[in-house]
């Protein structure tokens, strides 16, 4: 009887500890605090964990692209048993926050998008030169964030005379539907970085950091080569010119450091002589250009290069007398005697003072040369 009654038992533990144990491995459902989704609907599974054969049941409609959306869980837990989902652990949650992910095109990305449709077409250049203004003013615009292709162009129309365009493109997405569609217009125009005067400027005027500004300007109100602001800083004008006009590089020139009839400097250079003198210039003249200077001291008219304000230099070379003419074959001279050495500083001398005499112009502009004659026969 005793052993009868053990096996009874024995047999009903073997049927019931597999069934305990089956229980103990069926996840309890978890209701979880955020959530995500890509779709347009929630559904059981995004809500909760281990939802098991309810995972796919939609519940909400999503919240709009890109923006998320907060649930009660008393509201959550109404719609679950509604939908035959009980037994749903929360824990402490109080509200459920859910987003819905979206890409982002914002209205920079747009507008890189018309420019680069455009670059080296219709006469543009580069697309970093090409401003865009849309019809209407675009906002950021977002997509499902299943298009995750690229901003394609399909079609692309232009009217160089207005300056309009229409431009349609196409997006792939992940989800191998139809590509998406969007479609712009308004007008693109090519700009350039031009140096821009912030004040009216006169041409005597030295440019300085705060006189010159850089903004982009419509290719087409820039004839010639625009000017980079570094470029001008420094310069003068060739003319008068008012605040906010471009400054193009024919408009600059180097500042003049000598103005005509100022009084200035002279310096005669001849290898191992420096000599200074008055003048006054005939012309006006920027660094390194030569000009006309008088020497007050001789009345001479004379070409020099303008080195610094105020300065001409005359360099010797400029001031050579003439070379003697070659002296013939059948001259007295002998094949191995030169002529004599020129005497250069009587010419600075001559550069420099008034002449005494006109012996004296002639005995400095005219080197002399020794003539030996030759020995006569002996009988």
């Amino acid at each position: 009887m005793i052993r009868t009654t053990l096996a009874t038992i024995s047999a009903l533990l073997a049927v019931a500890l597999p069934a305990r144990a089956a229980d103990d491995f069926i996840a309890t459902p978890t209701l979880r605090a955020s959530i995500t989704v890509t779709s347009d609907v929630v559904r059981v599974g995004d809500l909760i964990d281990n939802a098991g054969s309810a995972a796919l049941i939609p519940v909400y409609r999503s919240p709009d692209l890109g923006t998320t959306g907060a649930l009660s869980v008393a509201q959550v837990l109404s719609v679950l048993r509604a939908k035959q989902v009980i037994g749903v652990m929360t824990g402490d949650i109080k509200e459920v926050q859910v987003t819905r992910l979206a890409r982002t095109l914002a209205n920079k990305d747009l507008e890189n998008a018309v420019a680069s449709a455009l670059e080296h077409r219709f006469g543009f250049g580069a697309a970093a030169n090409i401003t865009v203004t849309f019809d209407r003013g675009i906002a950021d615009i977002r997509l499902d964030a299943s298009n995750t292709g690229a901003l394609l162009p399909v079609a692309t129309r232009y009217d160089a005379r207005s300056g309009r365009f229409d431009i349609a493109f196409e997006i792939n997405n992940d989800n191998n539907q139809a590509a998406t569609k969007l479609r712009f217009s308004g007008t693109a125009i090519e700009t350039v970085e031009v140096a821009v005067l912030t004040r009216d400027i006169d041409r005597a005027d030295l440019l300085k950091s705060s006189d010159v500004a850089v903004e982009r300007r419509p290719k087409a109100e820039v004839t010639g080569e625009a000017a980079s602001r570094d470029r001008t800083l420094g310069m003068q004008l060739r003319r008068p010119m008012r605040a906010g006009t471009p400054i193009r590089v024919a408009d600059i020139v180097k500042p003049d450091f000598v103005q005509r009839d100022q009084s200035v400097t002279v310096i005669y250079q001849v290898p191992g002589i420096y000599l200074t003198t008055r003048g006054k210039a005939l012309e006006s003249g920027a660094e390194g250009d030569t000009i006309s200077v008088l020497n007050l001291q001789t009345k001479r008219t004379l070409s020099g290069t303008v080195t610094a304000r105020g300065q001409i230099t005359v360099q010797g070379a400029s001031q050579s007398a003439p070379m003697p003419a070659a002296v013939e074959q059948t001259s007295s001279l002998k094949r191995d005697e030169a002529p004599a050495p020129i005497d250069t500083a009587a010419l600075v001398r001559n550069l420099v003072q008034a002449p005494a005499s006109a012996a004296q112009i002639a005995q400095a502009q005219i080197p002399q040369v020794r003539v030996s004659q030759a020995p006569a026969k002996s009988e």
